[in-house]
């Protein structure tokens, strides 16, 4: 047998135990499951920013078993199996990659996801955001919004237009902070925000992953900083600690 097919196996049996003899296993639902499975989800993402390997494959493994979870309880409602989700995915990667699976040419990434949004829309899809869950953190949102409507068109002809509308949308804050309307302001913040991922997808850079950047490499700073401040942080100036910070940008 496959190894990874006799994996799988053991993973799909060891549930089926858990279910059975497990006090805490058999009293989850769907729901009880859901906020764990975004706590999982986070993890993987700290182990693959972390780069380690160790953590990232057994985060994976945590993944795999909320997966295993949610179509072992879709079997026992009737609802849906294992087999079925699998097949499901594979009908449908099948479907939308006709240039792999079908004649149709893609000669790149961009025409690939044109495909697939075009696909999907033939598929009944009401609306080409309606893949984007609305419970997704707001800066990956905005950006994957905007990736969604441009493959149908909506969207920029060059970089320099979406930061000519960055421009505006900072003056237009400027105008509502200095009026002190702080609804408008927040309005005009998050249209700022929005512009921004624009521009920032324009220039290929991940918005989510550039900010999470800057958090560490601020914390980092914060943390050299407590631990080198010669006295409480509370007890000193601001220039005492931004001589701190400066040195925190060149320590390894």
């Amino acid at each position: 047998m496959d190894p990874r097919l006799k994996a799988f196996e053991r993973l799909l049996n060891i549930m089926d135990d858990l279910r059975e003899k497990c006090p805490w296993d058999r009293k989850q639902t769907m729901d009880t499951l859901s906020s764990l499975t975004i706590e999982e989800t986070y993890e993987l993402v700290d182990a693959i920013q972390s780069k380690n390997p160790k953590d990232i494959k057994e985060e994976i493994g945590d993944i795999l078993l909320h997966m295993v979870f949610y179509a072992k309880i879709g079997s026992e409602t009737g609802d849906f199996d294992i087999t079925d989700a699998l097949e499901s995915i594979s009908d449908k990667l099948v479907r939308r990659h006709p240039h792999i699976y079908g004649d149709v040419q893609a000669e790149d990434a961009d025409v690939v996801k044109q495909n697939w949004e075009r696909i999907k829309m033939a598929e009944g899809k009401k609306s080409v955001l309606q893949g984007v869950p609305d419970s997704l953190p707001a800066i990956i949102k905005a950006q994957r919004m905007q990736e969604k409507a441009a493959q149908v068109g909506f969207e920029w002809d060059e970089a320099e237009d979406v930061w000519d509308k960055v421009k505006e949308e900072l003056d237009e804050f400027y105008q509502a902070a200095q009026a002190d309307e702080h609804q408008e302001m927040t309005e005009e913040f998050g249209d700022v925000l929005f512009s921004l991922i624009n521009y920032a997808r324009f220039k290929k850079i991940d918005c989510y992953y550039a900010l999470d950047l800057t958090n560490r490499k601020f914390k980092r700073r914060v943390e050299y900083i407590e631990q080198y401040a010669p006295k409480a942080l509370t007890d000193m100036t601001l220039e005492e600690m931004d001589a701190l910070w400066n040195e925190a940008k060149t320590a390894k």
